[in-house]
């Protein structure tokens, strides 16, 4: 039997190893081999998974006829190793992969390491770091002499002429032609992996499992191939995006912040999301999602749950999320996400108004206010707080700036109505922008115990809440977050 007989479809469209008869050279493949030639010179290569990093250094190093170790950071053992590098003699050449998942100490010696090497220039012996985006920034941080000691080389997504060149590699070795070429193109979006995956897929579901000696043309419906790829996915990858959209506890009133950093995520042209410029841009989602970046629950909820681990990485300084596992992001970029967030239990995915309510109250009752807000943040509600908003009224016009909050862009109005507000003037413009959304039933009063009825008579024709502080301060704080959260549910 010829051998080109023996040829299987696992071998051409491979999604593990070095592909044999697909291997596409990527975009900056030049550049790897002038480093790699190179004694001593550090090398960084930077990039989402699934896009050919390792297997392009490996491939390189091969055809240079260099030997060489390749240790991961996800690998216990490897990172004990990777720790003693520097006290090594003559280690060779040694790949680091999945070096933004090491300690920073162990970033650190491994740093000062490569300064070394690059300025000795030892024979045989270069460390070669491979990691996600901003892996070469992350190093050259802690130690900036390095910037022009390595090589920092961005593996970015491929052209489509790369994705093309590779699926007919693929058909001319199983002599068939694939019926959907420009869909897999573009779904791929510059993933080598991607695209043997989406291949691998077409050919099972038209039933080739190698060479063909009659040529063949599948005939798939693309819609179809994805959507069955996605829900075999789900095996995998569902119950991780539940535990990720759901955060510590499912909050159906809240604005679900982490269900909305995945669907950023998934949106995305890049595999990395910059939390701090989506933050920017979305301003209905502002004060929900900073929350659980700026305080550790988004840190704490990947590194605590070691599926979400495998496939999404934060890192905390530069607030970059990236995706580590390119079937995770083909998953996610196919969810119905407004069915999806119903059936996760939240009322609401849409949010048309800025924030679910204002605060409007005299200084003197600060401190209940503070209470308010801080529980009604916990529950992932987006409040208009003047104290967590300083930075950004500075330099502006504050009446400018407030009224429209206290006019449209809030669901609600919660005002404290303590003895003080009626003599303060900034409680006066606030509710002379809010005043007639009492007709509407927008404005929620609370009445202090030591206030009697004045400025707001009529606010005692609306239903409200009362407050006495001379009853048990956290009780009443907790009864007033909790039936606002409800009005705000029923609302939604």
């Amino acid at each position: 039997m010829n051998d080109i007989h023996r040829i299987i479809l696992e071998e051409v469209f491979k999604v593990n190893g070095i592909p044999t008869y697909t291997y596409v050279q990527p975009k900056r493949y030049p550049e790897l081999l002038s480093n790699l030639r190179t004694p001593g010179r550090g090398l960084v290569i930077e990039g989402p998974s699934g896009i050919g990093k390792t297997t392009a250094v490996e491939t390189a190093l091969k055809s240079l006829g260099i030997s060489y170790a390749r240790l991961s950071a996800r690998k216990p053992d490897d990172v004990e190793f990777i720790k003693d590098l520097p006290t090594i003699s003559k280690p060779g050449i040694v790949l680091v992969d999945d070096f933004h998942r090491l300690a920073d100490d162990i970033k650190q010696y491994i740093a000062d390491h490569m300064k070394t090497l690059a300025d000795t220039e030892p024979e045989n012996t270069k460390i070669i770091v491979l990691g996600i985006n901003r892996a070469g920034d992350n190093l050259i941080q802690l130690a900036p002499d390095l910037v022009n000691r390595i090589d920092v080389i961005k593996f970015e997504n491929e052209p489509d002429t790369k994705i093309g060149e590779l699926i007919e590699k693929g058909e001319k070795t199983l002599n068939i032609s694939i019926n959907v070429k420009e869909e897999i193109i573009k779904e791929a979006q510059g993933s080598f992996y991607l695209a043997q995956m989406l291949c691998k897929a077409i050919c099972i579901y038209s039933d080739i499992q190698g060479y063909s000696d009659i040529p063949k043309c599948t005939t798939v419906s693309f819609e179809g191939i994805c959507a069955n790829v996605w829900e075999n996915l789900g095996r995998a990858f569902k119950n991780v995006c539940d535990s990720f959209c759901v955060g510590s506890k499912l909050r159906k009133e809240g604005r679900a912040p982490y269900l909305h950093i995945l669907n950023w995520l998934a949106s995305g042209k890049t595999w990395t999301l910059d939390l701090r410029e989506q933050i920017r841009q979305h301003d209905t989602l502002r004060g929900s999602v900073s929350q659980v970046v700026e305080k550790g629950y988004l840190v704490d909820l990947i590194n605590n749950n070691q599926a979400i681990r495998q496939v999404l990485h934060f890192d905390q300084k530069s607030e970059l999320l990236s995706v580590e596992d390119p079937q995770f992001l083909f998953y996610i970029r196919n969810i119905p996400w407004n069915r999806y967030a119903r059936n996760l239990g939240y009322s609401t995915y849409d949010f048309q108004r800025r924030f679910d309510f204002a605060l409007s109250f005299a200084g003197a009752d600060r401190d209940v206010a503070e209470s308010i807000f801080q529980q009604l943040a916990e529950n992932e509600i987006e409040v208009f707080y003047d104290k967590n908003e300083q930075h950004r009224i500075l330099a502006e016009d504050i009446e400018e700036y407030l009224l429209p909050i206290y006019r449209s862009e809030a669901r609600f109005v919660i005002v404290l109505l303590g003895s003080e507000y009626p003599k303060r003037i900034w409680a006066k413009i606030e509710s002379d922008a809010f005043k007639e959304r009492f007709i509407d039933g927008d404005v929620i009063p609370i009445w202090f115990s030591d206030a009697p009825p004045g400025t707001f008579d009529t606010s005692r024709k609306k239903g409200g809440l009362e407050f006495d502080r001379k009853r048990d301060f956290d009780q009443q704080i907790s009864y007033i977050v909790k039936t606002l959260l409800k009005k705000l549910m029923e609302t939604r």
